[in-house]
């Protein structure tokens, strides 16, 4: 296990622009590209730790907004960190709560200072400057801090978007500044919509500052996937080669390989969990619907390749039965698979790009899927 201030990445090996690399934290090695399931409120909605190293979950992501609403980030710091606090010991991610400057808009308000949100648990006040963002994650002791940046929605006008740039650069500076953990690392994110011009501004700007690594935002706000992908590539060109690369929030299996083509490290999104609570499964021959009648009688596993403790043990019928049933154990044994289908996607890419064979891989893996280059 790596020591205390030794976050450091190795680029292993490059297969076009894909990236096969290793995150050295203090709390273990994480091998890239790697798929990080979202545990918002300390927790993987439904999973134990225990379940989650088994399905090869090596790291996870946590919220900054939400923790410190509850249960308080002080609170967390005096149990010795949301490593003990969540029975993690594993690497950990916090974002920083600039999402929720998108996703709560109707209940915050934005200055250059800081955003002051209204909490959608009780109504009471909570002022989010950068330097209380770094405060909150250095009291929750993940491994990997983000700043805070203003993350705007896609049908925002370019003055809007080049507001929110010049706001995330500006708060970029001022997180940078009151850093102070040595056992944390901090990365920067850049904004700028679909527009190339004020991603690579953007980017260059924040190299600048010389983070531990770097992340694209403001993915997945309502952009199509042609949208997404034509902006992903000059957007990661424009990140340094020897740090890790983050594409946040963004988490459809094709859109994992679409981004490992275009040169990103890391990923996180909700849907493995989200999809299991609502009956849906990822398999490698595309999503099952566990509540469709065909499958009352079907007694196959989910994935016959598969070798989770979810697919070594139950059929389909049974799923069926448990969401037809309103079963609580449904809801848990689909998002077990699920997290299990991610991290085994992202095994085979790292050995795919270890072979030089990726670019075959990706295109293998869309045809089997339906889906178009």
């Amino acid at each position: 296990m790596s020591q205390p201030g030794a976050f450091h990445f190795e680029l292993l090996k490059t297969d076009g622009l894909a990236r096969r690399g290793r995150l050295h934290t203090a709390h273990g090695i994480v091998d890239t590209p790697q798929f990080m399931p979202v545990g918002t409120q300390a927790t993987v909605k439904g999973l134990t730790p225990a379940q989650l190293r088994e399905a090869g979950v090596c790291i996870l992501l946590g919220n900054t907004y939400h923790l410190t609403l509850r249960p308080g980030d002080a609170l967390i710091a005096e149990m010795g960190g949301l490593h003990p606090f969540m029975g993690w010991d594993g690497p950990i991610l916090t974002d920083s709560g600039g999402y929720q400057v998108f996703s709560l808009a109707p209940m915050r308000k934005i200055t250059d200072h800081g955003v002051v949100f209204r909490s959608h648990i009780d109504g009471s006040q909570l002022d989010l400057t950068p330097e209380k963002a770094v405060a909150i994650q250095e009291n929750l002791g993940s491994d990997i801090a983000m700043c805070l940046d203003e993350c705007p929605a896609h049908a925002a006008t370019e003055e809007s978007m080049r507001e929110a740039v010049r706001r995330t650069l500006h708060w970029a500076e001022r997180c940078r500044s009151a850093h102070r953990r040595g056992d944390q690392a901090l990365f920067g994110i850049v904004q700028g919509g679909t527009s190339v011009t004020l991603r690579t501004e953007c980017a260059a700007e924040l190299v600048k500052l010389d983070f531990s690594g770097y992340a694209l935002g403001g993915f997945s706000v309502g952009e199509t996937t042609e949208q997404m992908v034509q902006a992903l590539g000059p957007a990661a060109l424009a990140l340094p080669v020897d740090k890790p690369r983050y594409l946040m929030g963004v988490g459809r299996p094709q859109d994992l390989l679409d981004a490992v083509a275009a040169g990103m490290d890391l990923f996180d999104c909700v849907l493995p969990t989200r999809n299991g609570r609502n009956a849906s499964a990822f398999t490698h021959a595309g999503p099952l619907r566990l509540r469709n009648a065909r499958h009352r009688r079907d007694f196959a596993p989910l994935e016959s390749d598969c070798p989770c403790y979810t697919c070594a043990n139950f059929s389909r019928a049974y799923f069926h039965h448990l969401f037809l049933a309103g079963e609580m154990l449904g809801p848990t044994l689909l998002s077990l698979h699920n997290v299990a289908y991610y991290c085994r996607l992202m095994a085979e890419t790292r050995r795919a790009i270890e072979a030089g064979r990726f670019a075959d891989f990706h295109a293998v893996c869309l045809a089997r899927w339906g889906v178009s280059l």
